[in-house]
């Protein structure tokens, strides 16, 4: 721990540190993979006040992309290259949501589900990105919102789920424009106005780091932005580009806070909090290389955006090894963004092993060359966990109890909300039917994460809600309709929805 405090770095970014890593420490005393199946989980374990959801994205669900006044998302530019999903499908029709919201209500209803996280469009409801309210945009979330009060369902919006309309990006480059802070502050002023009546709970922003490192340094997400030497981008800096992207995102997310706190929340009620894309991370070996690496890889990953919103700066290890490419919060801004969440949003699918790694120099400068740390499923040509459809995705149920400890302990117990967490199944088109709705991976997954969620409960964490990603199959950005997550199988021919087993089995569960 002591190899993380540098002489001379200001005090206050040390307690910090040193925060982080005891907290880490102490979790990884029990950081072996628990590959045993949990007991049994009731929903009587709980708090009485828990709540039960199922999550959502615009662009993954809504389709009806050029109806009713919608403009393009970067979303839409991007996948009119097939190249750009491995199925060369998009997101214009999906699951569309949007003309069967009030069957979709329905199906939530009859499971017994307490709250539904969706996101609002964007591209739907400012088609210009500022200016002009798209009137049959706010008539639409209006209906869904309404809808799900009507049947005791509890709205969980996202302000920003990926899909930045088309026009900000060719204006000023999206999220690399500093202009972009006042038009997502005009945007959230816009959704805070005509829904915060009746909504009460808001996420600014979902998973920036994935969007960000996936956009700009990889470049496989729009815009598609990377440095030659990474990755096949016309045009990008990965070295440079995720940062002060990132730097835009929380300054956006203090702006929007600050005007709902000032302008909405003493009449409204409501909170507000972002939700972040986490993993747990267990040392390679026991070097301490490899368990600094895990340090690295935590606060590069969920400090980056965690630390500025709570303590109001960077992880000190960023600012370190990044230097002058990381750019600084003024004293303002540092205020503004300090205890700018109510709670956060956690989520969590997966468990990696991590090692030390000294990028060789021809690879160049990048957000991961910075981090200087191997990332991989396996050790010794063994999984850390068994495998889903998609390839990142290594099941340990434990990694949740981890995760959320880690995050309580590091972040002054704040309030906690799992606003994403499940597991995919390859969508293999030959399966007859009956057989694709045999999820039972999916329950035995599910079932195994409330256990271990619980367990972190009891352990102290406040934790205040489970979402399942997610209610039904959908577009899953790159993996196209290649996989499916739904607790609903969607056929995309004819969009009917058939209950999985995991239904069945979630159904029974919130009855108990």
């Amino acid at each position: 721990m002591h190899m993380l405090i540098e002489r001379g770095m200001d005090m206050g970014l040390v307690t910090k540190s040193l925060v982080l890593a005891l907290s880490l420490m102490l979790t990884l005393s029990s950081a072996q993979i628990n590959v045993k199946q949990s007991e049994q989980i009731y929903r009587s374990d709980f708090p009485k006040d828990f709540l039960f959801g199922t999550a959502s994205s615009a662009y993954q669900y809504e389709g009806a992309a050029s109806e009713d006044g919608r403009s393009p998302s970067i979303w839409d530019t991007f996948t009119k290259d097939k190249n750009n999903t491995v199925d060369g499908s998009n997101g214009s029709i999906s699951n569309d949501e949007y003309h069967h919201y009030e069957e979709d209500i329905d199906l939530m209803a009859k499971m017994g589900i307490d709250a539904y996280r969706f996101s609002i469009s964007w591209s739907r409801l400012l088609p210009e990105g500022k200016g002009r309210v798209n009137q049959l945009g706010v008539d639409y979330y209006n209906n869904l919102i309404n809808g799900l009060l009507e049947k005791g369902i509890r709205p969980f919006v996202t302000l920003f789920h990926f899909d930045l309309p088309q026009v900000l990006q060719d204006a000023y480059g999206g999220w690399l424009g500093p202009e972009i802070v006042d038009d997502f502050r005009t945007y959230a002023d816009t959704c805070f106005r005509e829904f915060g009546d009746r909504v009460k709970d808001w996420i600014t922003i979902n998973e920036p780091s994935v969007f960000i490192l996936l956009g700009f340094n990889n470049g496989s997400f729009p815009p598609g932005r990377c440095s030659k030497t990474i990755g096949n981008c016309a045009y990008g800096d990965s070295g440079t580009e995720p940062y002060i992207a990132g730097h835009h995102v929380l300054l956006a997310h203090g702006a929007a806070v600050r005007i709902y706190r000032e302008k909405y929340q003493p009449k409204q009620g409501g909170s507000v909090g972002m939700a972040l894309s986490t993993a747990w991370y267990v040392p390679m070996t026991s070097s301490d290389a490899d368990i600094m690496a895990v340090q690295r890889a935590v606060d590069f990953l969920i400090g980056w955006f965690l630390n500025p919103v709570v303590f109001g700066d960077y992880p000190s290890s960023m600012r370190m090894v990044v230097r002058d490419r990381l750019p600084h919060f003024t004293p303002a801004e540092s205020e503004l963004l300090k205890g700018s969440v109510d709670f956060i949003g956690i989520n969590y699918y997966s468990t990696y092993y991590a090692s030390d790694h000294v990028p060789p120099e021809d690879e160049g400068i990048s957000f991961f060359s910075d981090m200087r740390c191997f990332v991989s499923g396996f050790r010794h040509g063994i999984s850390i966990g068994p495998t889903a459809a998609s390839s990142w995705l290594y099941i340990d149920p434990y990694g949740i109890f981890n995760v959320v400890l880690y995050i309580s302990k590091a972040y002054n117990h704040l309030p906690i909300f799992i606003t994403e967490n499940g597991v995919d199944e390859a969508n293999n088109l030959s399966l007859p039917l009956n057989q694709s709705l045999d999820d039972y991976q999916r329950v035995q997954y599910l079932r195994d994460h409330l256990f271990h969620l619980n367990q972190a409960i009891r352990s102290g964490a406040d934790v205040r809600g489970y979402f399942i990603w997610s209610l039904l199959d959908d577009f899953e950005w790159i993996s196209g309709y290649s996989v499916r997550f739904g607790l609903y199988h969607v056929d995309f021919t004819t969009l009917k929805r058939y209950s999985k087993a995991s239904v069945r089995w979630l159904t029974e569960f919130l009855l108990k």
